[in-house]
């Protein structure tokens, strides 16, 4: 027997309800994982599925990057740097140690080409020089990552440089936070999977002393070892242990598995992979693309005497429980007439 449960969407200006069996927040449950802090959620509806120590203050070595590639991403679409941009790399981006894919001071690469570096090889210097290009500085490319991380509601996370290289106890974030990120980042940038597939690609140097080709090697062994996997980033200091947030794909469910902390490479790619597939063994998505066409509203009192009634965009709900998902139905709720003043945006009714 359901227990009941209105769970409230807005969705343009009909708040959609739907009635579903009564479900916690995060799902606790027996998942055989052995680092210490990790979190797995479903991307389109950011529901929690399992969590351990996710709010635990942990350094997050590369993984840092996808707020970088946020960013960068973000500038894209609003037009402020293309793709065939010609980035420029500074002694400062060219003397990262760690990861790199062996920048020279004064090469040139395309943006596209930094971001395959990022991405596929957790480039440091790549990931410099593209924080550079876009803010000036990594210092003023900082500072913008740590207020999105703030506007993303990311408050256990401070940045102290664009790459994760650091080992400063400045530096630190939460598999929740780093959970939000991905999120944002895939959810609002789907291109990310043209670059997140990649596992193995060769560039061009074209230095003073000539041109050679670098081959770029994903560090996402997932590619190869989880058939879902789309993404997305991994990370590894002698501070932070290994990290991944992983990103795959299967049945129309997106999941997030960030799992931090763990012992060894090997470690946290089985952690995440179960992680992966519990999440895709017990979760199933309701959806309700609200297609159906509204009924005109009148208007009392208004210079126009009926004004249309429409969805701002679907409806999702992720199930955890087992419930049979194709029973649901919807019911529209909305008034005969409306008293003026009503303007674009209006809450005017519900469907349930």
């Amino acid at each position: 027997m359901y227990k009941r449960f209105i769970e409230k969407i807005l969705a343009g200006v009909l708040a959609i309800l739907l009635a579903v069996g009564l479900l916690p927040v995060t799902v606790r449950a027996e998942v055989n994982v052995s680092s210490p802090s990790v979190i797995l959620i479903e991307a389109s509806t950011g529901k929690e599925i399992y969590a351990k120590n996710e709010e635990e203050r942990r350094s997050p070595a590369s993984i840092t990057k996808i707020m970088t590639l946020l960013l960068t991403f973000e500038q894209l679409d609003a037009g402020k740097v293309k793709l065939d941009d010609e980035v420029l790399v500074s002694a400062h981006a060219a003397g990262m140690g760690g990861s790199q894919v062996f920048l020279a001071e004064g090469e040139v690469q395309t943006l596209e080409t930094m971001i395959k570096c990022i991405v596929v090889s957790s480039g440091n210097d790549a990931c410099v020089a593209v924080a550079e290009h876009i803010a000036g500085s990594e210092e003023a490319f900082v500072e913008r990552m740590n207020q999105r991380a703030q506007e993303l509601g990311m408050g256990e996370t401070h940045f102290v440089d664009c790459c994760g290289l650091t080992d400063s106890d400045d530096h630190y974030s939460t598999a929740r936070d780093v959970a939000a990120m991905s999120r944002e980042l895939i959810m609002k940038h789907p291109q990310i999977y043209d670059y997140t597939s990649i596992w193995m690609e060769d560039i061009t140097h074209v230095t003073k002393q000539g041109s050679s080709i670098f081959t770029l090697s994903s560090t996402n062994k997932l590619l190869k070892q989880y058939p879902y996997t789309t993404g997305l980033k991994t990370g590894s200091t002698s501070k932070a242990g290994f990290c991944v947030s992983a990103s795959a794909n299967k049945d129309g469910l997106d999941m997030i598995a960030v799992v931090m902390g763990a012992g060894n490479g090997q470690q946290r790619f089985q952690d995440a992979q179960v992680l992966l597939q519990y999440g895709f063994s017990v979760c199933d998505l309701f959806v309700d693309d609200n297609a159906d066409a509204l009924p005109r509203i009148k208007v009392h009192g208004g210079i126009a005497r009926e004004i249309p009634a429409v969805y701002e965009g679907e409806f999702r709900y992720l199930d955890t429980e087992g419930n049979q998902l194709n029973r649901v139905e919807k019911q529209i709720e909305l008034p005969e007439v409306l008293e003026a003043p009503v303007k674009e945006g209006d809450a005017i009714g519900r469907a349930v």
